[in-house]
């Protein structure tokens, strides 16, 4: 293997900073799968670990990158061999072992997805951990018994990666989805994937939660936390369910109990990073069939790997819309 490029992550005065480097075979992180990566993503992780902003790297110096796509060049592992088009994402995968932002990553067998077919290897990465989490979300919610036919639900963050994709396989189910979102601009591009009706934040009044406020939802993908998710905890249905996948406004949950045993509603926990299989490639295969967003090109964008460092500031600063897929080999798109 001839030495590739990558993006390392290292702790410097006291901060995490990332620069491209020149690194070899030798340096990769020990697995069973060696994968030349085709293509990675930017998440809100990503750009926290990258620039400091969040104390997300576990392990100095890491190889960012949460996600990857590609081809194996080499496997110990039986279930894969050299050719193989294959999906890593989550587990320690870019926080504690060297990730996507590489030529080449070597990772743990259980950690390696096979590509569904029906996707490829951009598409699988303009999904990423944010698709796979936004439909492990709608199958952990439709499992606990959320219907079209029960009434509407509400996404918050709804112009974030894991937010548009829900709204968009959502709606591409039948369910009447209310986008809530911060950005009084984004009315067009949400309902453009499918929202119904799209509501601001600012117009909630988050600092008078009731305990038991009027039925509103059936469901909720919420990505924020905090007095949002008090708010619609609140604000459920009978027997309503709500997917918590995010902590973007806040990690805390001020609530009461009375939603749950009044309304019956529920709280699911939506852990995309460690849950293993069979249920990881049965998501993903539902993602390339029954769960694929139907604008997944229209929400998202290439660019260059040399243009990563550039990204990382449309994150943090909470500028970031849809999703950014990193072309690490200069593969073209398809």
């Amino acid at each position: 293997m001839r030495p590739f490029k990558a993006y390392l992550i290292e702790a410097t005065e006291g901060s995490a900073r990332g620069r491209f480097v020149t690194m070899d075979e030798s340096q990769l992180d020990t697995g069973e799968v060696t994968i030349r990566v085709a293509y990675s993503s930017v998440n809100f992780k990503d750009a926290l670990a990258a620039t400091g902003a969040g104390r997300i790297i576990r392990r100095f110096p890491c190889v960012g990158g949460i996600d990857l796509s590609g081809i194996v060049e080499a496997s110990a592992d039986p279930r894969f061999q050299a050719g193989d088009a294959v999906i890593a994402t989550s587990f320690d995968i870019g926080v504690a072992h060297h990730g996507g932002y590489a030529e080449y990553a070597r990772v743990p067998g259980d950690w390696v997805v096979p590509l569904p077919a029906g996707l490829s290897l951009y598409e699988a990465m303009a999904l990423g951990t944010a698709g796979f989490t936004a439909a492990l979300g709608v199958v952990r919610m439709e499992e606990n018994g959320l219907q079209p036919a029960k009434g509407p639900v509400i996404v918050t963050g709804a112009t974030g990666g894991v937010g548009g994709l829900a709204v968009d396989m959502l709606a591409e189910r039948d369910y009447q989805v209310t986008a809530l979102t911060g950005k009084e601009k984004a009315s067009d591009y949400l309902k453009g994937l499918g929202a119904a009706a799209v509501m601001l934040r600012s117009t909630l009044d988050l600092a008078r939660i009731r305990p038991l406020d009027k039925a509103l939802w059936a469901g909720a993908v919420d990505n924020l936390g905090g007095d949002v998710l008090a708010w619609i905890v609140s604000t459920m249905k009978q027997g309503g369910t709500i997917a918590s996948i995010g902590l973007a406004a806040s990690s805390s949950l001020t609530t009461t109990v009375m939603p749950f045993i009044l309304r019956g509603a529920s709280l699911l926990g939506i852990d995309s990073g460690y849950i293993g299989e069979p249920y990881r490639s049965g998501v993903w295969q539902r993602l390339a069939n029954d769960l694929r967003p139907r604008h997944l090109h229209e929400m998202s964008r290439a660019i260059a790997f040399d243009e990563l460092p550039g990204i990382f500031k449309e994150y943090v600063e909470g500028h970031a819309h849809g999703r950014v897929v990193v072309d690490i080999a200069g593969a073209p798109v398809a």
